[in-house]
Formats: structure tokens, sequence, C-alpha cells
């Protein structure tokens, strides 16, 4: 099975959970910016959930299929259309051979996921189909994808079947979809939840104080490396040199310019600016989502209450999968 690369678009990458392990001899983790909808994606078309699947970033992307193959399209709105007509998202879904898929512009969100049912079948470097796009490995041909380039499909599996068959039995759309809204905003004024870093203290009060009550903005200068953000300097309480020393999706640091900078999927390994706050982990698909100019409200939380609303979400991605589940058994 094939796909055909039509237009790349903006950016587009394979992407699966992240290449972890390696950090130690300064290989980043890359992986999916926003890892829920890559594991609903997934998880919709019967893979597993760290499968690879297609990132794409805001508009321009288009592929051919060049056979009939089951996919699902999850996270943002970029207006995707399946010959002339907008696709269904956030539920699986039959394409017939010669079909096009079409991503045409941010409606809301910023990255889009496509996975198909079986994977997609490239080699997997350091235990993983992520592309790393600084260092040209991993995803295809370690790059974004071009036009002309041909992905080949992974082979099925019984529950890619069992969902095969199940949306076979009927000419009609399926009639479900997954309510994305419990893991993940695409709204373009977010509260996103941070718990204070290692170097908080070293701030003086008043940014300290502006950090967690005056707006930020995400600038033009945002990426998969990181969002730079705008809005009320932050200053350091005295002059101070640090050692650099590990940092991770969601690192809010704070450059001699006074803009936090926000690390994301392609962050590097280590980082020596101070570190004002860390971004919870079930607020960094959402972080993901946010096209330039949208507005940020920073609001302080535990880490107790980061790691309830983790949990939190952990369940909702397992209630997904047990309702795909019973699709697939009893459809």
């Amino acid at each position: 099975m094939t796909i055909r690369v039509l237009n790349g678009g903006l950016l587009t990458t394979v992407q699966d959970l992240g290449r972890y392990g390696a950090q130690k001899y300064g290989v980043i983790a890359s992986g999916a910016m926003d890892a829920y909808s890559l594991r609903v994606a997934n998880l919709l078309v019967g893979n597993q959930e760290n499968e690879g699947a297609l990132e794409i970033t805001l508009w321009g992307t288009s592929l051919s299929f060049e056979r009939e193959c089951m996919i699902a399209i999850t996270g943002g709105d970029l207006l995707a259309v399946l010959d002339g007509e907008k696709a269904p998202t956030w539920r699986p879904l039959l394409v017939r051979k010669g079909s096009v898929l079409q991503f045409k512009s941010p409606v809301k969100g910023c990255r889009a996921y496509v996975a198909i049912a079986g994977g997609i079948a490239v080699p997997e470097v350091m235990g993983s189909k992520s592309t790393y796009l600084r260092a040209g490995i991993g995803g295809f041909r370690g790059r974004a994808l071009q036009k002309n380039d041909v992905l080949m499909c992974g082979k099925s599996n019984q529950s890619n079947l069992s969902l095969w068959n199940a949306l076979s039995k009927s000419d009609e759309d399926v009639p479900w979809a997954v309510n994305y809204e419990a893991l993940v905003s695409l709204k373009q004024e977010q509260l996103i939840r941070v718990i204070r870093g290692t170097d908080f203290d070293r701030f003086d009060t008043k940014s300290q104080t502006a950090f967690f009550s005056q707006p930020y903005h995400v600038t033009t200068h945002a990426d998969r490396m990181g969002y730079r953000m705008e809005g009320t300097a932050l200053s350091l309480a005295a002059p101070d040199e640090l050692l650099s020393e590990g940092v991770t999706k969601g690192t809010v640091q704070v450059p001699p310019s006074g803009q936090p900078i926000i690390l994301m999927a392609d962050r590097q390994t280590t980082g020596g600016y101070p570190k004002i706050g860390q971004i919870i982990s079930a607020d960094l698909s959402t972080m993901a989502q946010l096209q330039p100019k949208a507005k940020v409200h920073f609001q302080e939380i535990s880490l107790e209450a980061a790691e309830r609303e983790l949990l939190r979400k952990e369940q909702v991605i397992h209630e997904i999968k047990m309702g795909i589940r019973f699709k697939e058994l009893y459809s």
C-alpha cells in the first residue's frame, strides 16, 4: 500500500511518541508535538499508540492514496478535505483508491495527525520512527516530506483488520467519533498550568508575580524546538551565571531578553538559561496546538495536582481505548 505526497505543505514529518534513552549522547527525543492526538489517531485505526503517523503543520499538505486504506485524522482542524468534501475527523475513515486528502488552512489549532492502519513503514532509528530534522535521522529519510515522496504502509494486525471489517459493513459514515475536548483544547486563548521551575526563586518578586498574572503571546518564532513568548519581561533578582543542566518538554527558560521560551518536542538536551517554570505534562498537547499570536495565561499548580491531572487524562485515553475495542468486537 502506498501514499504519494502531492505537496509536503509547510512542514509534514513522520513522528511517534519519541526517541528516549539517548539524550545522554546528545540525541534529542523528538516525537509528536501533540502526543494525545497522535495516540488517539493510532487507536482509531487499530495501531499501537506509539506507531508512527504524519504530523501536519498549519497548511498545504496534499496526499494521494494509491490503494484503499483506513486512516484517522486528529489534532487541530486544518480544514481537511477528502476528494473535495470536508473530511470526518477523530474517527476511523475508509479512503478509496485514488482519493486525495488535502489540508487547506488552520481553522482551529496548529497541527493535525494522520494515522494509517498498519502504520508507516520507515526504519526505526534508536527505537523510534520520529524525524529528527536537524540531525537528518528517523522518519522518511530524516527530513520533512516533499512532493513525489512515496510512503509505504506497514503490515496490518488483527485490530486493523477487525476495524476495517466493521467499517466495510456499511456504506454510511461511521456514526461515532472521539470527544477530544477532555484531552486537548484548540482554543487560541489558553490557561496553561505550570509548576515552579528549579530557578523560580532566582527571579525577583515582580517577575514571579508577573509570570502568573500577566498574559503572554506566542510569537512567530515558534517551531518544534520551542515557542518564543512575548509579554512582561522577567528578570533575576541578581545577576547570576548558571551551569547548563538537563531540560525537558515544557521547560520554561528565560534568556537575557526577559521573554520566556517554552521548549517543545525538538528541544535541546541541556540548557543554561534560568528556568522559571515547567508546563505540566497534561497541558503540553494544548500548548502544541497554539498558533502564533495566541494568548496564554500561566497558572501555578502543585506537583501533586499536576500528577492527578495526568492520571485523569490517562483514564480518558483508557476509556477511549476500551470504547474502540468494543466497536471493533461488536460492530
